[in-house]
């Protein structure tokens, strides 16, 4: 049954009913580790299908970290930075502008620093130079004597301007994550781990995860400190910003980079970094800047998602909005009180591009629904004045809530004359499962001034007239690899559970899955046919308190950003939730909390409610029906439902579904049937009792008439039909 805001319905993927789980391996897993057969369930279905893999995930030591010498150049790398130091060259960090940009330039300067190098850092301003390295930046920094750039999350195709740096004195060691082009620049050192011709197991490391195993290979390389020695070092200065970069990316927490966000957040917990300090602290604060506690705030608890919904858009802002060496000098910052107020200028640029976000995403979604661009399997806007910093943002709500890719251009600061067929736009895309973005940009190769990026996220720049071209060739090979199922919105469990496991205990052993984040998500579980006991609105009904269960007992659901006239179930309804669980504690006392992030009507109820609604046609139709079936409505049956109609228009609410109608009528004892409502309402409107206007498919809009009279429902053309049906039923 369709929800009433008339939202796309999302499919439901519940990994186990996809991939059985043997009870063997699961009763093996938990009694190996001691551990909750729900939770060993999950472990089993994320892959780690034995004791020994399942130990390895949850204990994560650090002896796991791969050798940072299988990645290909890693010995050039470190002899050429070798060398820079030894002969005092200075060297510049060069980095990108969003927040895994931002944190491995903090990290590699600071451990150049460490070594007593003379080291600068240059970021490009996101609207006047644009993604990556530019030869003018070049021609900049030799000037000032920079003799060795150091490239961090970008320049892995910088081929034309590594190879003219050559010629005014400039050498280059890349250091990157992004995709791959078939030729590689030619620099002293090119780190990447997604090289063709890299041996380097673990893939999925952000940039400054990049920057980690290159300073981690020096350590070893040249202090002569073993591996192990080298990451426990080098996790005590860096890997609050390493984790940082790594969550904010949005890589995978797997593996080396689950070991390196472990770290991470126990270290941003007991934070001694001024800048990282004085940004939790503002962030958490209501603007008010003399209630700074100077360290003795206490710090909320630090999880991947506190780090990816208030640090990082907030570090993200200066690249935005301004320009990103902000948020670098935030961190690198060592005076506390310079540090909050570098922290309130990161807050205030984050409000401004919160208002620029949303300006752009209204337009956005009008062009859309005015140029009829959803029967596209590529959304491709563009506009002379959208903020190139904030495009990506729009860009992934769009492709969230249409679920197909889309991508967004600004010809911004092209000038304030007319419009050129040379002007050249900068867009950003985002895509969805099943395109790979980079993919599908490299076809379009010949419409475009340049692009780069990652599978689901990539950035380009497209002179004016190719847009429509692009429009095109783009849609074009969408056709080709994107299925109408693809576009269709999902919801992804990792179990089906019975309400009887959904307490406390598990929601407490589940603890030891975390870090969370992607490649790790926190655990979804289904719960079928619970039964809705209660339904309220919150915070002027924005969100929804419903009270869940089954039979006597009982648990609290909290679904956040949807009110309760949107969800389309009532109170009594047997529904199917998709959920995360989540401990509530207040008063001093723990109890579990559901945090939903999808309801449907169980299928059980809507097969229930079909028969009902199949029966009502066929009694409509003449069909006869006997007494039992309880068909014919009760003058009290009348009654109540005229004064719940009465009771809704004098609190302002004149429209009602038929469903929530029976819902409020059960919830003050007065159970009804759906035939039985249906009868009622016909007859009303037939005796013009109520004024009723049929808006779509069981909802309707009252008006009451009042009279003075008694009404006499036995006028009712309708009820005598009925009741001459029911005669000959019970014959």
């Amino acid at each position: 049954m369709a929800k009433q805001n008339n939202q796309k319905e999302k499919r439901w993927i519940v990994k186990s009913e996809h991939s059985p789980i043997p009870s063997s391996a699961v009763k093996e897993i938990a009694d190996g580790l001691g551990i909750n057969s729900t939770v060993a369930s999950l472990l089993y279905s994320r892959g780690f299908c034995d004791v020994a893999k399942a130990k390895d995930f949850i204990y994560m030591e650090s002896e796991l970290l791969c050798d940072p010498f299988l990645m290909a150049d890693m010995e050039r790398g470190v002899e050429r930075l070798r060398r820079a130091v030894d002969q005092g060259e200075k060297i510049t960090v060069y980095g990108d502008y969003d927040v895994d940009g931002v944190t491995a330039v903090c990290t590699l300067y600071l451990y150049l620093c460490s070594l007593g190098c003379k080291v600068d850092y240059y970021i490009p301003n996101r609207v006047g130079e644009g993604y990556g390295v530019s030869q003018s930046a070049i021609d900049t920094l030799a000037k000032e004597g920079t003799s060795l750039i150091i490239t961090v999350d970008t320049g892995i195709t910088a081929n034309e301007e590594v190879e003219y740096a050559k010629g005014v004195g400039v050498d280059f060691l890349i250091t990157d994550h992004h995709e791959c082009r078939s030729t590689l620049p030619e620099a002293s050192a090119v780190i990447n781990p997604h090289r063709p011709d890299c041996p380097y197991p673990f893939k999925e490391l952000a940039g400054v995860g990049v920057v980690f195993k290159f300073i981690s290979a020096y350590e070893e390389r040249i202090f002569g400190v073993s591996k192990l020695e080298a990451a426990r070092k080098l996790f005590e200065s860096y890997s609050d910003l390493v984790a940082i970069g790594t969550i904010a990316d949005v890589m995978p927490i797997r593996e080396e980079n689950r070991i390196i966000v472990k770290h991470g957040l126990r270290q941003i917990q007991n934070t001694s970094r001024p800048g990282l300090h004085a940004l939790i602290e503002v962030a958490s604060s209501r603007g008010d800047s003399h209630r700074y506690q100077y360290w003795g705030f206490d710090i909320p608890k630090i999880t991947s998602s506190y780090i990816g919904y208030t640090l990082a858009p907030r570090i993200n802002a200066a690249g935005r909005i301004h320009c990103a060496s902000v948020a670098v000098e935030l961190f690198l910052e060592e005076e506390l009180e310079r540090a909050y107020s570098i922290a309130e200028d990161l807050c205030r640029m984050n409000k401004e591009r919160q208002a620029e976000e949303n300006k752009i995403m209204q337009e956005a979604y009008a062009k859309i629904e005015a140029q009829g661009l959803l029967n596209d399997s590529v959304i491709v806007l563009d506009a002379d004045d959208w903020h190139h910093g904030v495009i990506g943002i729009v860009s992934s709500r769009i492709t969230e809530k249409y679920c197909r890719p889309s991508i967004l251009v600004s010809f911004e600061g092209n000038g304030d004359g007319e419009p050129s067929p040379e002007d050249v736009g900068k867009g950003s895309g985002r895509s969805i499962k099943g395109m790979n973005l980079v993919d599908a940009l490299m076809n379009c190769s010949d419409c475009l001034v340049k692009f780069g990026g990652h599978e689901l996220a990539a950035g380009l720049s497209v002179k004016r007239c190719e847009l429509e071209n692009f429009r095109r060739r783009i849609n074009e090979y969408a056709r080709e690899n994107l299925t109408e199922e693809d576009m269709i919105p999902t919801a992804e469990a990792d179990l089906a559970v019975d309400f009887s496991e959904v307490n406390l205990a598990l929601a407490k052993s589940l603890r030891m899955l975390e870090p969370y984040g992607v490649g790790n998500p926190v655990p979804h579980f289904v719960l079928y046919g619970v039964t809705v006991y209660e339904m309220t609105g919150v915070s002027d009904s924005k969100h929804t308190r419903l009270s869940v269960g089954c039979g006597a007992g009982s648990v609290t659901a909290m679904y956040f950003g949807h009110s309760p006239s949107s969800l389309g179930v009532y109170v009594g309804d047997r529904v199917d939730l998709l959920f995360n669980l989540d401990i509530n504690e207040w008063g001093g006392r723990e109890s579990v909390q559901l945090i939903v992030r999808d309801i449907r009507i169980a299928k059980s109820e809507e097969e229930r409610i079909s028969r009902e609604r199949e029966r009502f046609e066929e009694i409509w139709g003449g069909a006869p029906f006997t007494e039992s079936e309880n068909i014919l409505p009760t003058r009290d049956d009348f009654a109540a439902v005229y004064k719940l109609i009465a009771a809704s228009i004098r609190t302002g609410v004149n429209t009602l579904s038929h469903r929530d109608i029976i819902s409020r009528l059960s919830s003050s004892g007065n159970a009804m049937t759906y035939g039985r409502l249906k009868i009622i309402i016909l007859v009303l409107k037939e005796l013009n009792l109520v004024g009723i206007t049929d808006l779509s498919e069981e909802l309707y809009k009252f008006s009451i008439h009042y009279t003075a009279s008694k009404t006499r429902l036995d006028k009712s053309a309708i009820l005598r039909k009925l009741r001459s049906q029911q005669k000959r039923g019970t014959a």
